[in-house]
């Protein structure tokens, strides 16, 4: 069966995020004042074909573990659904 890992990677707490501020500084120039923070990620979706919902949540588990996120600076999150 196929199903579809939607993840979300976003530096951890006390990371410096440049991007992050640069946006934020942006929204500011926008007249968006009330933006106290911006912190900028990365979002993957991940399409598997395996025997099980379980089996999926834990393959995809495994490549956020090896490459899509790094662990020194990184969290991430994901969620795992039917795919199409």
């Amino acid at each position: 069966m196929k199903y579809c890992g939607k993840i979300i990677v976003v530096l951890k707490e006390g990371v410096f995020d440049p991007q992050g501020v640069t946006i934020c500084n942006a929204l500011h120039t926008l007249g968006y004042g009330e933006v106290v923070g911006v912190k900028t990620g990365k979002f993957f979706e991940v399409m598997v074909e395996v025997e099980s919902l379980e089996l999926a949540r834990k393959r995809i588990q495994e490549m956020c573990d090896q490459l899509l996120a790094n662990p020194v600076i990184e969290r991430y999150s994901f969620e795992v659904e039917v795919g199409k």
